[in-house]
């Protein structure tokens, strides 16, 4: 039996949530068979009750994004098309900063930070775009606002893209800076700018390359890898025997875009072939219908995807008509 429910979209940017001739609204009445209709300072929502809650789940999502301010019509459209059926009641898998609270934007997402949340290592596997590392970063933050944990520690592989540290110009602070300057732009979208300053001269937040961390054991620390593609086995290894008493570890890479020489194999891809029946160890898998940059970015590492799978088969059937000869 149809029935009615209203929500508030009071206040909000009516032509971002509903996007150019309300294309984002016909996108939701059309995948959950519902009707949509504003009025007032109301959108009402007719339909059977089990489609108006997954749609009130959606719309309450997209109306905090909203009002956030940090999101468009556009991405809005790519929300819905990707992850239509994001229940409200994950909700609770966010995370609160000083500017707002960051929730999980795909169905990926909410296991990504549901992992973390109950696991001491969790590995994020997936392409660019997906939030593995600023959703790490930011359960980092929170973890030490609540005084789960009482130190912060990011670290990246410093030699990427096929350049050596040492024929770079500069010291070795100016070397290093561009590989770790994504983990400072994570940080300091999430933490109060004097509030970082202080910290990171405290040694309370550390961002350093991977190998500063040989020797170490990090206890009461939350601990996260970036771009761990670019790690060998042997420091995928000592990174993880870093780990000490109440801490906890986000590994997070992109297998599809390793630096390292064509001889030499990723840790990443490595340890999933180790490691992958321990208890308190997770691994979590994001794609390209997780990715929450601009729209065209899904369709680009879809393409690639595509390509390289192409080229793959081409590889192996050439392989085997040889062998047959």
């Amino acid at each position: 039996m149809p029935t009615q429910t209203r929500i508030s979209i009071a206040e909000i940017d009516r032509l971002v949530l509903f996007g150019r001739n309300d294309q984002n609204l016909a996108l939701i009445e059309e995948k959950y068979g519902v009707n949509l209709v504003a009025r007032g300072d109301q959108l009402r929502l007719n339909g059977p009750p089990e489609s108006i809650r997954s749609a009130a789940g959606l719309l309450n999502h997209l109306i905090e994004r909203v009002s956030q301010g940090d999101t468009d019509a556009d991405e809005l459209r790519s929300l819905i098309q990707q992850n239509p059926t994001l229940p409200v009641s994950e909700d609770r898998y966010s995370v609160r900063t000083y500017k707002s609270a960051i929730g999980a934007r795909t169905a990926g997402q909410v296991d990504y930070l549901k992992a973390i949340q109950e696991n001491d290592i969790v590995f994020s596997i997936g392409p660019a775009g997906t939030g593995k590392t600023y959703l790490a970063v930011a359960m980092a933050v929170a973890a030490l606002r609540e005084k789960q944990v009482s130190r912060i520690l990011l670290a990246r592989p410093a030699v990427e893209a096929g350049e050596s540290l040492g024929f770079l110009p500069g010291a070795l602070e100016d070397k290093v800076d561009p590989y770790l300057r994504p983990l400072y732009d994570s940080l300091q979208d999430l933490m109060e700018p004097e509030r970082l300053r202080r910290l990171q001269d405290m040694k309370i937040v550390e961002v350093v390359p991977l190998a500063y961390m040989r020797g170490r054991t990090l206890n009461d620390a939350f601990i996260i890898l970036d771009e761990a593609q670019n790690t060998t086995p042997q420091q995928m290894k000592m990174f993880l025997t870093r780990l000490g008493r109440q801490s906890k570890a986000v590994v997070t890479g992109d297998i599809t875009q390793t630096d390292l020489p064509d001889d030499q194999p990723s840790g990443l891809i490595e340890v999933q072939k180790i490691l992958p029946h321990i208890d308190g160890l997770g691994f979590i898998y994001l794609t390209e219908q997780d990715v929450v940059r601009n729209p065209l970015v899904q369709e680009i590492i879809k393409a690639y995807d595509q390509y390289q799978q192409a080229e793959q088969n081409q590889s192996s059937s050439a392989k085997r008509k040889t062998e047959e000869r």
